[in-house]
């Protein structure tokens, strides 16, 4: 026979240890409340890319011209009274450098009247063009610029970001996207008590720190207080109705101890992440709301598993214990928690060592999240349906004891 762990006698100095830790979420949350990311506070939200300038479009001939981009090819559209529209096509693929397409624009007979200035070097690839979102695709006296951003390119960190910013004098946050040297970043500026500061002041203050042309706005937007405290009421709901799905779900599967140990064991991985998140500073966004939710899935298919053994086990040892029961079947799932989380956290490592910015935090999430899946699952779960039993029994025996409470009045010979 198996030699069985007796788990159980660790239940209450793990309630303990867990009451602390969750107290601890709270009380930090009170005090300093969640690092929120940009999903989730209302003001302006760019995405801007560090790019210097490929070439310069402008236009002087008859009629108007606008340029379009779909990074396959750059199209160039002719009209206006008097004028025969007509559209002239690039295709990267044909024109696979920066010297053969700026070339081919200037020797356009379909396009009198364009200028072009070239600013990378002629062998620059075609397929490393970017176009900025704000730009102005109507060609005129001022230029229109084209970006681009080669492999390789020196990495700018967040940190300089952030302090380019500075001079704005408004609380900044900045958000990382993909490693240092896809120089992409999120920002977000608090609207503050007076006006938003104009998106002209934001690239003026990253050019004057990084360089001019250097910048390209990839999208902005404007989020007002009252969609991002929908937002953010949204996420708690979304929490909220997991929780009660669960309850539901386990219910139906099993008797109510193990519904109720089942949400309990949930909602203490749910206050160890928030824990987690405000002690450590990690940034709060829709990343995270992604890893709370996987983190709460993988739990409860942890406790289902061990709850299920625990069934089974009572109906081949319907003589023993409750808690041997309890313990012989945490002790024959245990190999099986062991290398299933195990396995699980292989991948979630190399992720988190190979990726940067949102990823990297939503790995490391997901890290502390297992460890506190397969404890509270063991040590709450179990725990609470162990508790449960206890009082069950003690109630018991003191209807036994009460005779007039079970109706059991004895006879007087």
């Amino acid at each position: 026979m198996k030699r069985i762990i007796y788990f159980s006698r660790f239940f209450l100095p793990a309630a303990i240890v867990s009451g602390v830790l969750a107290l601890s979420g709270i009380v930090g949350f009170i005090v300093n409340g969640f690092n929120m990311g940009v999903d989730f506070q209302a003001g302006l939200i760019q995405e801007v890319r560090f790019a210097p300038t490929a070439f310069s479009l402008g236009w002087a001939g008859r009629g108007s011209a606008s340029v379009s981009f779909d990074r396959s090819k750059l199209d160039i559209v002719v009209s206006g009274i008097g004028v025969e529209s007509r559209a002239v096509s690039f295709p990267f693929a044909q024109y696979d450098t920066l010297g053969t397409l700026t070339q081919a624009i200037r020797s356009s007979d379909q396009l009198e009247g364009i200028t072009v200035t070239a600013n990378a070097p002629a062998d620059t690839q075609s397929q490393w063009l970017i176009f900025s979102a704000q730009a102005n695709p109507l060609l005129g006296e001022v230029p229109f610029i084209v970006h681009y951003l080669a492999p390789g390119s020196s990495p700018i960190s967040i940190g300089d970001v952030r302090e380019s910013l500075t001079s704005l004098g408004r609380v900044v946050s900045v958000q990382q996207l993909g490693s240092e040297t896809d120089r992409h970043f999120m920002i977000r500026l608090d609207e503050g008590e007076t006006e938003i500061v104009p998106a002209e002041r934001i690239v003026n203050a990253l050019e004057s720190y990084f360089g001019s042309g250097g910048v390209v706005i990839l999208r902005s937007d404007y989020v007002g207080s009252r969609f991002s405290k929908n937002l953010t009421d949204q996420a708690g709901m979304l929490v909220g109705l997991t929780l009660l799905l669960i309850l539901l779900y386990s219910s139906i599967r099993f008797k109510p101890q193990f519904a109720i140990g089942a949400v309990l064991a949930i909602v203490h991985d749910g206050l160890i992440m928030v824990a987690f998140v405000v002690w450590s500073r990690m940034e709060f966004n829709t990343t995270t709301i992604a890893a709370i939710l996987t983190i709460l899935g993988y739990s409860i298919n942890d406790t289902i598993v061990i709850f299920d053994r625990i069934r089974e086990t009572r109906r081949i040892y319907p003589e023993d214990p409750f808690v041997t029961v309890l313990n012989r079947s945490l002790t024959e799932t245990l190999s099986r928690t062991i290398i299933t989380t195990a396995t699980t956290m292989l991948a979630v490592i190399f992720l988190f060592i190979f990726t940067t910015g949102s990823m990297k935090d939503f790995a490391l999430a997901l890290l502390v999240g297992m460890f506190s899946g397969v404890y509270s699952t063991i040590f709450i779960a179990s725990g609470f349906v162990y508790l449960w039993d206890i009082k069950m029994k003690k109630r018991e025996q003191k209807k036994l004891a009460n005779p007039v409470r079970t109706g059991k009045i004895p006879v007087k010979a």
